[in-house]
């Protein structure tokens, strides 16, 4: 009887004798890992130049009230889904934005809507019901009548039982001549809420009546098309986004950042990049942003994608955490209030 020796069993492990590798497969070989190579230098974020400029905060509605996000709508009261309120401060308003640049807003974002006489109000919904005590379309008031109103009426944090900043909003929803008169030195954000290509006029009159140049980089505008046409027509240096168009360049860039073609929905236009989603876009962060300057791109960095209960900013401490030293664009915070000295203390 023949005894199993210890090379038998190597042997065995060993498998069938493998066949040499032919020559068109190490040429195969070769021309992967040259291709490999090549997409791992070319959105190698180390080797992209240092960014230039400044990080710059977006504080959204100045300095807010946080709500639950979970299965809102467009007809969903927000101020009725309030957390017990940690400030005083309601959305929209001058001491809100004058609130969110002492906190270390870098630029104010505010929404607005056009009244029946012809000026431009500072105001997020379409109605009045929710948060004020009106009542039936914002566009159908005079400003006279809107600044009779109380914009703290309807914001509760326990289904009604009390409404903490009701009386305290009475004059407080602003025309945008009194913002540009007020803050018009810092950097806005002006958000449409209608699609009347009218309103972007109306808003570039107030500017002209303030005497402040909107053709410049530190003013932006979001809406839809038909209004950023007629702002980007008289303020070309200034930062335009419609909706759509950050969507259609987002999904180009992610499709085809890799090659190293810039998409030309880009060019002029909006990346948005979910803080949670940072690792699939090409050359993150610093050849992003390089690509990005090179072609007149904003970045702008959005909290989680999937967040149910959370909007669209960022709103806790510590998700600044999670954004790279390096990166130099625009950041959508929901809660100024605490993430702006968070991110940067102040020196007493």
């Amino acid at each position: 009887m023949t005894e199993t020796t210890d090379d038998d069993w190597a042997a065995a492990l060993e498998g069938p004798p493998k066949k040499p590798m032919t020559r068109r497969t190490k040429i195969l070989l070769w021309i992967f890992a040259a291709i490999v190579a090549w997409l791992t230098l070319s959105n190698a974020s180390f080797l992209a130049p240092d960014p230039a400029g400044e990080r710059i905060l977006v504080a959204h509605r100045g300095v807010s009230q946080l709500f639950d996000h979970a299965g809102i709508t467009n007809e969903t009261c927000t101020a009725t889904r309030i957390y017990a309120p940690e400030h005083p401060y309601i959305e929209n308003t001058l001491p809100s934005m004058k609130a969110a640049i002492g906190r270390d807003a870098d630029m104010v974002k505010f929404d607005v809507a056009g009244t029946s006489d012809g000026q431009v109000a500072v105001f997020h919904d379409w109605g009045l019901d929710c948060r004020t005590d009106g009542k039936g379309p914002i566009r159908d008031r005079t400003m006279a009548e809107l600044k009779a109103l109380d914009v703290g009426y309807g914001y509760t944090a326990d289904r009604g039982q009390t409404f903490p900043l009701r009386g305290t909003g009475i004059g407080l929803m602003p025309s945008l001549d009194e913002v540009l008169a007020a803050i018009g030195h810092a950097s806005l954000l002006i958000n449409f809420k209608s699609r009347d290509p009218q309103e972007a006029e109306l808003v570039l009159a107030s500017f002209a009546r303030a005497g402040i140049d909107p053709n410049s980089p530190r003013f932006g505008f979001f809406g839809a098309p038909r209004l950023m046409e007629v702002i980007r027509a008289r303020a070309p240096k200034a930062w335009t986004m419609d909706p759509a168009g950050a969507k259609r360049c987002t999904t180009d860039y992610l499709k085809y950042g890799w090659s190293g073609w810039y998409p030309e929905s880009c060019i002029g236009a909006t990346i948005m990049v979910p803080l949670n989603y940072q690792w699939a876009y090409w050359g993150w962060p610093d050849r992003l942003q390089d690509r990005a300057a090179k072609h007149g791109t904003r970045v702008l960095l959005t909290g989680p994608r999937g967040d149910a209960k959370g909007g669209m900013g960022l709103r806790q401490v510590n998700q600044l955490t999670k954004i790279p030293a390096s990166f130099k664009g625009y950041v959508w915070i929901d809660d100024i209030y605490n993430l702006g000295p968070a991110l940067r203390p102040r020196q007493k």
